[in-house]
């Protein structure tokens, strides 16, 4: 089978995502603006914040300890739509959740957004169940390989360069914008010896 030049030339990217982090959705907006205008593949992956932060005390992303197994349950049905449907499936679920749960607020989301992604509503049923967690585990162990446990969600691999935690964006760039910041982190991602750029959390905009 021969490969087109246009795929032997495009940049394939890997994006560990938690899908019940807004920063994280934002991140991924951005990505979808990237995939427009520079010629990238990604590949969608899952992370779980639970499983970073399961040997605290205190959970940073449910400090209350209220929300347990449904913090999870959205991450392992994002692992069986991989496993069962594939990577675009995934991009298309990750796209149609994100759009409910952080952009409408909408955290019942979860059916709705398996209809909009044209995928069977019986993946749900795989939400509330230990099923997907090993799956879930090996994905986000394989993140962590990479960046380490200090950092969080997103993590982003390109392909011939390395891989970085985050960016974290708060709005979303759009159109050549996207394309800019896409070319700083390929320089970043490239470069054996930078560690880290940070400044304060900004207010989320989802645009």
């Amino acid at each position: 089978m021969n490969v087109s030049d246009t795929e032997r030339h495009r940049v394939h990217v890997d994006f560990w995502f938690d899908p019940v982090c807004p920063y994280t959705w934002l991140t991924s907006r951005w990505l979808r603006e990237v995939e427009r205008v520079r010629d990238i593949a990604v590949r969608w992956r899952v992370m779980s914040l639970a499983a970073l932060n399961e040997d605290r005390d205190v959970d940073p992303e449910d400090p209350e300890g209220l929300y347990g197994e449904y913090m999870k349950a959205h991450g392992r049905v994002c692992a069986a739509v991989r496993e069962r449907h594939g990577n675009e499936a995934l991009g298309r679920y990750f796209d149609a959740l994100g759009a409910h749960l952080h952009a409408r607020q909408d955290w019942s989301g979860m059916a709705a957004a398996l209809a909009e992604a044209g995928l069977p509503a019986g993946l749900v049923s795989v939400a509330m169940t230990a099923e997907y967690d090993a799956a879930v585990r090996a994905s986000h162990e394989a993140a962590v390989a990479l960046v380490g446990d200090d950092v969080g969600t997103p993590v982003l691999r390109v392909e011939g360069a390395g891989a970085l935690f985050g960016p974290v964006v708060s709005p979303a760039p759009r159109g050549e914008a996207a394309g800019r910041l896409w070319d700083g982190v390929v320089l970043m991602a490239g470069e054996p010896g930078f560690h880290e750029f940070r400044r304060p959390y900004g207010e989320l905009d989802f645009g």
